[in-house]
């Protein structure tokens, strides 16, 4: 059937520049990244002895770093070591990513309560009220409601048709229905992969961090034979600690909230498949 082609059409190209775009957005949060470590964590005032270190950053000072102390929190950061910036950039990848689903899940859930959106079409639908039913469509404005209506769509025009019998109606209802439910699953589940990603690499990246800092470390307690070098020591353990931190911390946030956001997408699609399976009943009943 041939009737949906273009409304179909115009569907896949919403769907497509819906959502924020990865290759422009994460190379931009990596700029944000790097200039927060260089600027808010190396700013001289997180560090002793700060009128030496001139203003700006002390990663532009002329003192080296092995001989600066943190005096704050985010100087402590700071002394991370180059890892840090990558592990920043992440966090703020989930932060970001993490909003822009927010606020398309829950436009994807539409107006009102879904719940009650789900019952009253299929109160309608039990009473073979299709019109009323499109019109609670309209009104619910989400994926459940655009799906529900692409169905009820193809539900009045087989209703109308003669040329198929009511097995091959049945089939296109369902096909409809589900080309429906295809289109708006790749926005609902647009940037999940980053978040999943970012789960699993944020501690894999942290791990090298945490072992270039024990190379420093052991390396400070080798070179110094008989008497190694304390302050290096703590310096290169303090690296790693710092990394393993962060690591941690970026993974658990990006794993928690992947697990939210699929859950929510789950919701919708239960939603989407139980009317789905009422639409069906519907027609079967009063075609």
């Amino acid at each position: 059937m041939e009737m949906n082609v273009s409304k179909n059409d115009e569907q896949v190209v919403a769907k497509k520049a819906g959502g924020l775009n990865p290759a422009v957005i994460i190379p931009i949060l990596l700029v944000i990244g790097i200039c927060i470590y260089l600027f808010v964590l190396g700013n001289p005032g997180n560090f002793k002895d700060a009128e030496k270190l001139g203003s700006g950053s002390v990663a532009f000072s002329s003192v080296e770093g092995k001989d600066i102390h943190p005096e704050s929190f985010l100087g402590i950061i700071y002394k991370g070591g180059v890892i840090v910036p990558i592990l920043i950039t992440f966090m703020i990848t989930v932060i970001v990513f993490s909003f822009e689903r927010y606020f398309i899940l829950s436009k994807a859930a539409g107006k009102g309560n879904l719940d009650n959106f789900v019952v009253k079409v299929r109160g309608l639908l039990n009473q073979n009220k299709i019109d009323e039913a499109l019109e609670e469509c309209d009104r619910q404005e989400g994926s459940v409601g655009n799906v529900v209506k692409e169905g009820l769509t193809t539900y009045k025009a087989l209703s109308h048709d003669t040329t198929l019998n009511k097995e091959q109606k049945m089939v296109a209802l369902n096909k409809a229905i589900e080309e429906a439910t295809t289109l708006e699953m790749p926005m609902l589940e647009k940037n999940m992969m980053i978040l999943s990603t970012l789960g699993t690499v944020a501690t894999l990246i942290a791990l090298l961090g945490t072992v270039i800092g024990m190379i420093k470390a052991f390396f400070a307690l080798g070179s110094g034979g008989g008497t190694p070098d304390a302050a290096a020591l703590s310096t290169g353990i303090s690296e790693a600690l710092i990394n393993t931190a962060l690591g941690i911390g970026t993974s658990a946030i990006a794993i928690i909230l992947y697990n939210f956001f699929t859950s929510k997408i789950d919701g919708l699609t239960y939603k989407i498949d139980e009317i789905a399976m009422s639409i069906q009943q519907s027609f079967a009943e009063f075609n």
